[in-house]
């Protein structure tokens, strides 16, 4: 008889499952045909989560790859050069999308100013002066917070307003790639709107520690999010009865504070981890990079003694989240110090 042990799943944060109260929430929710009209629970969310972000305006939509397109497709003409960090979700996630949809030429901005962030110099440097009309145009900065690839890091919002004030200077429009602002607010204890000062537009995700099983918002202006509604049709994402979803992340929302005990979590994992010889990051949030001599070796290991990860910027990738406990946190530990 084989024995399996219980899977412990690191892989992500969005591999939570809806539990009793966000299940009631999507049972009960309040619906209307959103294309047509405004489906109501869509309206409320979309009210609540732009005060939130502290922006006029925000949009539901069914991915926060679909709200980073969106903000891209509106912020770029054809050719246009935009700057990302290396490792950033709209260069190495999202297809190519911001290519070839959106039309972009991207370029890259190295993580000289900390984990996940250039110096507001680099950022100068890479803007340069405009040159002839023969020259790319550099229009739009994407910012990341918190930064995935770089361990979850957060930008504070002085680093924030620095690089906001060179990029608003040299006329560049600023889109921030916030699918865990959630937790960027939590780690800093501020409110999520004190990280998103001075963008033109910001993306936040619903599914990414807060336990929905879908759906982000992109906001900005009225203006902006007027153009969104549009683009978003043109996507496919003009969903019906979204208030079955939007309800989920309504309870969502009121789960912020609960990001903590992941961050807790990540911080005891990564000291376990290094105990056992694998060095990490010391993590701002909720994420864990484990360095390892060969990640797919590592990877088939730790799937033999049933804990999930990935491979993210040459790492290994642990996430911690609502769905994993201290517990079961000593437990992953257990079985990588014992191999069993």
């Amino acid at each position: 008889m084989t024995f399996t042990l219980p899977p412990l799943d690191f892989r992500s944060d969005t591999v939570t499952r809806p539990d009793d109260v966000m299940r009631a929430a999507i049972a009960s929710a309040e619906v209307g045909d959103n294309v047509l009209e405004h489906d109501p629970t869509v309206a409320a969310l979309e009210e609540r989560a732009a005060h939130v972000l502290g922006m006029p305006a925000a949009l539901w939509v069914p991915s926060g790859t679909m709200a980073n397109l969106i903000a891209l497709s509106l912020h770029l003409q054809r050719g246009d050069r935009f700057l990302a960090t290396r490792g950033a979700h709209v260069l190495a996630n999202e297809l190519g999308s911001a290519a070839w949809l959106a039309g972009g030429m991207p370029d890259i901005l190295e993580h000289d100013g900390g984990p996940g962030r250039p110096s507001p110099d680099a950022l100068a440097a890479a803007i340069g002066q405009p040159g002839p009309y023969f020259t790319l145009r550099t229009s739009l900065l994407c910012l990341e917070n918190t930064h995935n690839a770089a361990g979850g890091a957060v930008t504070p919002p002085d680093e924030h307003a620095q690089l906001l004030s060179v990029a608003k200077e040299a006329g560049l429009t600023v889109h921030l790639d916030g699918a865990r602002l959630w937790q960027a607010a939590v780690a800093l204890e501020v409110p999520p709107a004190a990280l998103t000062v001075g963008v033109d537009s910001v993306s936040a995700c619903f599914s990414k520690g807060l336990g929905a099983p879908v759906g982000s918002v992109v906001a900005g202006s009225a203006a902006f999010v007027e153009r969104a509604r549009r683009m978003r049709q043109m996507l496919g994402g003009g969903v019906r009865q979204g208030g079955v979803l939007a309800a989920a992340c309504l309870v969502a929302l009121d789960r912020i504070p609960e990001l903590a005990e992941s961050h807790e979590n990540a911080r005891r994992l990564a000291e376990g981890l290094r105990e056992h010889g694998w060095p990490t990051n010391e993590p701002d949030t909720n994420i864990v990079l484990a360095e390892v001599p060969d990640i797919p070796t590592a990877l088939a290991w730790l799937d033999s003694l049933g804990i999930r990860a990935v491979p993210m910027a040459g790492r290994v990738r642990f996430v911690t989240h609502r769905d994993l406990s201290a517990a079961d946190v000593e437990e992953a530990l257990r079985r990588i110090k014992t191999g069993a």
